[in-house]
């Protein structure tokens, strides 16, 4: 969209948002937030965009005016049991442990939803641990707190009525077993998890935590992914602090992958497990950072499967299958016998170039699918971006992300793959298959991708963003890495002990 408001206007707009919603809109994205305040200037009773522009920019914003930009500004698109792997994480070892210590100390396990959207997070998380107090003969004793900054969002979220859509990549048994069939294609959330979870309105970006007048003290475990990643870096170092007065000591913090950042969240504890990363705050008696950490078991790895064990339907028993690497052989076109090699007129390069244009314009629709969690549909365009022009990296990446994020390991493996014999020096490529690898117990092969992401990684400054990244550092990336073997050796330790113990 092109912009027709005064730049001065939409950059004073902009900086507003950002300190008031803490929402981050860089002079790139000035177009959607134009269209925003188009699409809020009738509720906001103003005649037209400049005049509520202008408007917005000479009064303190009241919370209604907050709210209506909130619907406006905010992204909904989200699904149940998004990440499997991390909620895999809890529900094997993190939420076992708490329940057990809330029970001994005679208090509830409190969880936090930041940021809920319409409700898919919480409503899982209340799912996930209604599973865990039935299977140990517990009764429930804990609380989830949801909050949003969008009215509507929350509006829908106490509804509890979803469509098909919501339940893409969601095993079928949990939909039977915790909604009921309603009428128009949609389902109602159960009514025993739907009281489990409390919606409240609550704008990070100012309102205060911890505070016990909005609930958020004390806390066990915060959840708030997919959030962070479109607020500016100011706001989600501010959050972050929050978090850390909200959450009791050795509570955890989780954040999607995307938005873990060592600036962000100096005051936390990186926790890796299996690819998986999981922030603990440190013990305000441990100034030495030496204190009573949560530890993850030597049985780890065999535990964070794609779907817990415990509860695995037998349609979903295939993703314990051992991949071997040796086989994957890229699917596509030797570079020697490439369309590139064989251009003989100028209309071959023409076609060629065409194909090309199409390709990356497919490519960035698919994009923006994945970006608004519309999977299904960003797996598609990318594919037609790759049928379009067989040598794109970019769309392989991309490709390989989307399918991780289905779970499905092995599609993702060879995207990866395709995506290093195009592009050998895309770092992520390498770290996203030493992950793949490792949550497979190849450690072998893991060390070797890991060991050519930090060779690469050499090349970059520590505050160099890296490319197809979404804002994620060299640095970062560097910490992270190093995090996980870490782990990893610590894990194959323990296991090498018990084992020479047991013998």
């Amino acid at each position: 969209m092109q912009i027709t408001l005064p730049h001065v206007l939409v950059s004073q707009l902009s900086d507003l948002i950002a300190m008031k919603m803490g929402l981050y809109y860089p002079q790139k994205r000035w177009g959607d937030l134009e269209r925003a305040i188009a699409a809020a200037a009738p509720e906001l009773d103003m005649p037209d965009t400049e005049t509520a522009a202008r408007h917005l920019l000479s009064t303190s914003l009241t919370r209604r005016q907050i709210e209506i930009l909130a619907c406006r500004l905010t992204i909904g698109e989200t699904y149940f049991f998004r990440e499997q792997k991390c909620l895999d994480v809890l529900e094997q070892s993190i939420f076992p442990e708490l329940i057990r210590k809330c029970k001994e100390n005679n208090r509830q396990l409190r969880i936090w939803s930041a940021g809920c959207c319409t409700g898919e997070e919480p409503y899982s998380i209340a799912i996930l641990l209604d599973r865990l107090f039935k299977k140990h003969g517990e009764e429930w004793n804990a609380t989830i707190l949801a909050t949003d900054i969008n009215p509507v969002f929350l509006d829908r979220a106490a509804e509890g009525l979803y469509r098909e859509w919501a339940f893409r990549g969601t095993p079928g048994w949990i939909k039977e077993r915790y909604f009921k069939r309603r009428k128009n294609g949609l389902f109602e959330i159960v009514p025993h998890i739907r009281k489990r979870v409390t919606f409240s309105n609550l704008n990070l970006a100012e309102d205060v935590y911890a505070s016990q007048a909005n609930d958020t003290c004390a806390v066990d475990v915060i959840f708030c992914r997919n959030v962070l990643m479109y607020f500016s870096s100011q706001a989600v170092k501010r959050i972050g602090q929050g978090f850390h007065r909200s959450l009791v000591d050795n509570g955890w913090l989780i954040v999607s992958p995307v938005e873990m950042s060592s600036d962000s969240f100096p005051q936390f504890r990186l926790h890796t497990v299996s690819g998986t990363g999981l922030y603990q705050k440190i013990d305000s008696h441990d100034v030495h950072g030496k204190g009573d950490y949560f530890s993850f078991g030597p049985s780890s790895d065999a535990l964070y499967k794609v779907t817990s064990a415990s509860a695995q339907p037998s349609s979903l028993q295939g993703w314990e299958t051992r991949l071997s690497l040796e086989s994957m052989e890229p699917q596509i076109l030797p570079v020697a016998s490439s369309p590139f090699t064989q251009l003989t007129s100028v209309q071959d390069v023409a076609n060629q170039s065409a194909n090309q244009e199409q390709s990356n314009t497919l490519y960035h629709e698919a994009r923006r699918y994945a970006d608004r969690g519309d999977l299904i549909r960003a797996l598609k365009q990318c594919e037609e971006a790759i049928a379009a022009n067989k040598l794109n990296p970019a769309a392989y990446y991309l490709l390989a992300t989307i399918h991780q994020e289905l779970g499905q390991a092995k599609e993702a493996m060879r995207c990866l793959m395709n995506t290093l014999y195009l592009e050998p020096d895309l770092v992520l490529a390498h770290f996203a298959l030493g992950s793949l690898c490792l949550t497979q117990g190849k450690s072998r092969e893991a060390e070797r991708y890991f060991d050519n992401a930090l060779s690469l990684l050499n090349g970059y400054s520590s505050s160099d963003i890296l490319p197809d990244s979404g804002g994620l550092t060299a640095g970062d990336l560097t910490h992270f890495i190093t995090s996980i073997r870490i782990c990893d050796s610590l894990n194959h330790r323990e296991i090498k002990s018990r084992a020479s113990h047991d013998n």
